[in-house]
């Protein structure tokens, strides 16, 4: 089990106490993740007191779990990312945005549908969603800007629906919920939860928030979920169960569909998850808010760490959720040692054709090492000079072809160039010809 340093755990605890108390929220929950567990959950406040089994409603964390079943289906090809709306929901005035727009919030849609605020009212159907569409709700051309749109996760609920013929929530249940054993995951609230409030702001009193069943609008911003659930959930996007999604569909989830912030690139927006950059680090997640709550998730992918949190108010009176889990995620990368995986030795050396493309190969006078890593079956080259090169990973890609996984080749393949002897003289990377003598001879 991840273990966090006694003074880190100190810092955590002390700035969510601290954040609570000037706040102004009831109660506040935020959890650490490291190398797959919740390695620590800070509380405050009493009404209630928090654990790690008190749901709590996530809002637009919801989203993410949206975007991770639009790309299963992409996956088994039942859907493409670059398909336009209409080609799932025709006829509906706004048709033109592809499903990969809508994931990024770059699709032109209006942030909400018509009628009354959906979060704080009883939700209609797909039907009543689909007929207050109009050619009026396209804000912008399709990716001319960022304009975040709970619309767009309402249709992108509706297209699952017309794909699989089973509603939002069953697909969620089936394909997501179950598999990762998130069973306090759930549509509606389940005891024990965490009432939700707005604190008046002269007073300090509190006024129950109304629990919705946002119908249609639900794959926006519905679900409720406990800390133990939502770290697990964290744990998933740090490092996917590949029964459940591709690790590559990750990663291309974490890519940016547009950069919200165009002044100092410090935010965007891929394929359903919020990207955060944070000095050097960025962080993938999402924020959430629904009446009486807000939630935060924050993933630092590269350490398998991350931060979940949680209030039972909407908005704090001083700072953020979001703020406080980007500061909580930062001070641990900052303080804590990244966790050691122990090296194991191999049970045997490699097949020939590997063990035959290992040991030292030069460019242009530069000198590469490729070794083999059989428990990841990657061939890796790393640059010796200088010191701290990223090194480019690849993989089997058919009959003797290795492809790029990692680096700066990734999608890249290998040729190797043999003698009339079938001896490797050479590895051709897109032109760039590595061969054993120092001076480019083969």
């Amino acid at each position: 089990m991840s273990v966090l340093l006694p003074e880190t755990i100190r810092r955590v605890d002390a700035l969510v106490a601290e954040t609570q108390a000037t706040g102004y929220a009831p109660s506040l929950v935020a959890g650490v993740v490291r190398d797959g567990v919740l390695a620590h959950l800070a509380t405050a406040g009493t009404t209630p007191e928090p654990h790690a089994d008190l749901q709590y409603r996530i809002g637009s964390i919801s989203k993410t779990m949206t975007a991770v079943l639009v790309l299963q289906l992409r996956d088994a090809g039942r859907l493409a990312l670059d398909d336009p709306l209409e080609r799932y929901l025709p006829d509906t005035g706004v048709g033109t945005p592809t499903l990969r727009q809508l994931l990024g919030h770059a699709g032109g849609l209006q942030r909400e549908p018509d009628g009354e605020w959906w979060e704080r009212s009883t939700g209609g159907d797909l039907a009543a969603l689909l007929a207050g569409l109009t050619p009026a709700k396209l804000a912008y051309p399709p990716h001319r800007v960022y304009h975040y749109s709970n619309l767009a996760y309402g249709l992108l609920g509706a297209v699952l629906e017309r794909v699989t013929g089973r509603s939002w929530w069953k697909l969620l249940h089936e394909r997501l919920l179950t598999p990762l054993g998130m069973v306090r995951t759930t549509y509606q609230a389940t005891e024990p939860f965490a009432r939700g409030y707005v604190v008046h702001p002269w007073h300090g009193t509190l006024r129950e928030e109304p629990r919705t069943d946002t119908g249609a609008m639900a794959p926006a911003g519905q679900l409720w979920s406990t800390p133990t659930d939502l770290a697990r959930w964290a744990a998933f996007l740090a490092d996917p169960d590949p029964a459940v999604l591709a690790p590559a569909t990750l990663t291309e989830m974490c890519a940016p569909v547009v950069i919200s912030d165009l002044d100092s690139w410090r935010s965007g927006h891929g394929l359903g998850l919020e990207l955060y950059r944070c000095g050097d680090r960025v962080y993938v997640g999402h924020g959430g808010s629904m009446p009486g709550y807000v939630a935060t998730l924050a993933v630092h992918r590269p350490s398998r760490t991350g931060v979940i949190g949680f209030a039972n108010s909407y908005g704090l009176r001083a700072g953020s959720i979001g703020g406080l889990g980007e500061r909580l995620l930062t001070g641990v990368l900052d303080t804590e040692p990244a966790p050691v995986r122990a090296w194991r030795p191999a049970t045997a050396p490699p097949e020939a054709e590997v063990a035959e493309l290992c040991g030292r190969w030069w460019w242009m006078g530069r000198e590469y090492e490729v070794t083999w890593v059989p428990e990841a079956g990657e061939l890796v080259c790393t640059g010796l000079r200088p010191a701290g090169a990223v090194p480019w990973r690849f993989v089997r890609d058919g009959d003797g072809r290795w492809r790029g996984r990692a680096g700066m080749n990734d999608g890249e393949v290998i040729t190797v160039l043999r003698d009339p002897a079938g001896t490797p003289v050479a590895l051709d990377i897109a032109t760039f010809v590595l061969t054993r003598d120092p001076e480019g001879n083969p």
